[in-house]
């Protein structure tokens, strides 16, 4: 499995993202270059912000291919490109074939955990728009353990 983000998938492959075609381009690329399955876990298109997943069942076959709609959140967190990988590659390993069911649990839990840890810091009186956030892991550690489905896959045709 390949996690690239916005920035690195157009380092790998040559491309500039721009549109939810470029990124589903992108992923092709990558494909070719070996791994079955590709998630860009954040890309900025036309002011959405998305994860576009891809994976291939058989070498034959095309790739199945699908988007995550990622609400926005108004704050600057430090860790969580690694958290996003950490979370595909667990509920991965839990649905080895389902990539759309692990995008939307790590999608899930990771929005889950940015909300407390924004929530967290107003309570202590900071803006949380002003500096970098440290998230709150082991505060959120039953919305990693057991997400609530709030962000759902919608397959490309």
């Amino acid at each position: 499995m390949l996690t690239p983000n916005q920035f690195e998938v157009e380092l790998l492959t040559g491309l500039r993202i721009t549109s939810e075609q470029d990124g589903l381009k992108a992923c092709n690329t990558l494909h070719s270059a070996g791994p079955r399955k590709v998630i860009i876990t954040s890309a900025l298109i036309e002011d959405k912000l998305l994860l576009i997943g891809s994976y291939k069942r058989t070498e034959e076959q095309p790739p199945e291919q699908f988007k995550i709609e990622i609400p926005k959140i108004p704050a600057y967190f430090t860790g969580t490109g690694d958290l996003t990988t950490a979370l595909l590659l667990g509920w991965s390993n839990k649905y080895p074939d389902n990539l759309e069911k692990a995008a939307e649990l790590a999608v899930s839990s990771l929005q889950a955990l940015l909300r407390r840890t924004v929530e967290d810091y107003k309570r202590a009186g900071f803006d949380p728009a002003s500096s970098s956030l440290e998230i709150r892991l082991i505060q959120s550690q039953d919305e990693i353990r057991n997400p609530r489905v709030t962000c759902n896959a919608m397959k490309y045709k």
